[in-house]
């Protein structure tokens, strides 16, 4: 057999195995999210498949030292692929529900099934490398030379599976033809050592292509309006059970943006962020930058109520501004929207802003570079004399470790920092760049312009001051996964009832 039908399948085979890798994340993340403890499983599991399938195609390959049933386990592997995305649509299905009414043995043996149904395919496509080795190798003095090559090969196609998958085929493609394009080129890489009639499963393959894609199932009352996979996420724009149109990201928990009604607000913690002005006594003129500025909820809602204010909004993913535009009105928006990451687009920043507002945190997705002293202290910097922070954080009911850390932070650089809790799940922490601006905050909060007095009256009235924390969250140590983690987990463990964030 030619050598280069083996090089061929050994690069398919490492292309597709970081592209299953990948994927798979992304087929769990409408609905279990993308946090670090996903990622762990995800990771983790490929690497203990991928294990087994080294260990088993070194034995196999020494019992059956064919092309042909080596061509026969890639074409295993091509087949469990192609069904992966319609066999775990019940066990998604299922957690969708479940998390509804969170159910945690639901939710935990739904996520358990899913990876374990990746075992089949990657286990195959781990004992690849070995068993074409085992084909390719004729005389020991060309068996490290064979051998590396053929690695070197798997390795290169690893890397291009992990290029493709994540920049090309499933911003284009979507998550579910990802899959099935993965598994029609492994199986054409493995034609080459088969019968013709193998070429029946390329073709199966093909036609699944054509089979539409059923969406992700809704909350109880819902109407998906769009929902769609950008290269960050999967986003859903949502008509929901009152009759507000949201954004939803990943696994569709968390609200992350509301279209403001005829009255400007929207009910969620949103509305205490209108607050700020009133807070430094700034109604005009003012500068606000929103980090995490996603649908943009606070940039409308400014333009309602502040109209002189000028919104800069950060939002690292193009694709949700874009629905934000389409969808949710930000174009009537005071606004200049930053497609960037926020830290470092607020660190390379020479602009000063009178208040800054951090929208990016959303149980259990706290992204640690936001949250430590050296980040706090960029905010700082970039406030006008007697300017404010403002932050949303977000955290199951009676788990408020992560809060704690967070403002105990804020406090070991902001002189002035308090909290006012929102709902069960929200808290609204501010800080004041001076200590002098703090001063009679609460009375302007009292003073604020109808309609927000009642709202601002009522942030003043429940508003605590935060103490600096001993131990503040730092860009080396801040350990904010591990937090919202085991919270998450306590909270599903209790069966407390769901509720909108």
């Amino acid at each position: 057999m030619p050598q280069y039908r083996l090089y061929v399948l050994v690069f398919a085979a490492g292309l597709c195995s970081l592209g299953v890798e990948l994927t798979a994340a992304r087929l769990l993340a409408p609905f279990f999210g993308t946090s670090t403890l996903v990622w762990a499983n995800v990771i983790g599991l490929t690497l203990l498949y991928l294990s087994v399938g080294y260990w088993l195609g070194g034995r196999v390959a020494d019992r059956w030292p064919t092309p042909r049933h080596l061509g026969y386990c890639v074409l295993l592997a091509a087949a469990a692929i192609a069904v992966l995305p319609f066999i775990t649509r019940p066990f998604l299905a299922a957690a969708t529900d479940a998390f509804s009414s969170v159910q945690t043995g639901v939710v935990l043996s739904s996520f358990a099934a899913v990876l374990i149904m990746f075992a089949v395919p990657i286990t195959a496509l781990g004992a690849v490398a070995p068993w074409a080795i085992r084909l390719a190798v004729h005389s020991i003095e060309e068996a490290g030379r064979v051998s590396g090559r053929l690695y070197a090969l798997s390795t290169v196609g690893s890397l291009l599976g992990t290029f493709i998958t994540v920049l090309l085929l499933v911003p284009w493609i979507g998550t579910r033809r990802t899959l099935l394009v993965l598994a029609f080129l492994l199986a054409l890489a493995a034609l080459p050592l088969l019968p013709r009639r193998a070429a029946l499963v390329p073709l199966a393959v093909a036609l699944l292509l054509l089979v539409p894609e059923q969406g992700v199932k809704a909350a109880p009352g819902d109407r998906v309006v769009w929902e769609g996979e950008t290269p960050y996420q999967f986003a859903q724009i949502v008509d929901d059970a009152s009759g507000k149109r949201v954004l939803r990201l990943n696994e569709g928990w968390a609200t992350h943006s509301i279209r403001p009604g005829p009255s400007g607000l929207v009910g969620g913690y949103w509305d205490r962020l209108l607050c700020l002005p009133a807070a430094i006594g700034t109604p005009v003129d003012g500068r606000l930058a929103v980090l995490g500025n996603a649908g943009g909820t606070t940039a409308v809602q400014y333009a309602r109520f502040w109209p002189t204010w000028r919104v800069d909004g950060v939002e690292i993913d193009s694709a949700v501004s874009d629905l934000g535009y389409r969808y949710l009105d930000m174009g009537s928006a005071h606004l200049a929207v930053h497609t960037a990451d926020a830290r470092p687009w607020l660190d390379q920043s020479e602009d000063r802003f009178d208040g800054i507002v951090v929208d990016a945190y959303h149980q259990p997705y706290i992204p640690f570079h936001l949250i430590t002293e050296e980040f706090f202290r960029s905010v700082r910097d970039h406030l006008t004399p007697g300017g404010a922070v403002m932050i949303n954080v977000g955290a199951p009911p009676g788990h408020d470790q992560a809060l704690a850390a967070i403002a105990g932070t804020m406090a070991t650089v902001f002189p002035v920092v308090e909290q006012s809790r929102v709902n069960d799940f929200n808290t609204i922490v501010w800080g004041f760049r001076d200590a002098g601006s703090a001063v009679g905050a609460r009375s302007r909060l009292v003073g604020a312009p109808a309609p927000l007095t009642s709202l601002c009256s009522a942030m003043a009235a429940d508003a605590a001051r935060i103490q600096p924390t001993q131990e503040p969250l730092t860009d080396d140590h801040a350990p904010i996964e591990w937090l919202t983690d085991t919270a998450l987990l306590s909270y599903l463990r209790e069966g407390a009832p769901g509720a909108e964030r």
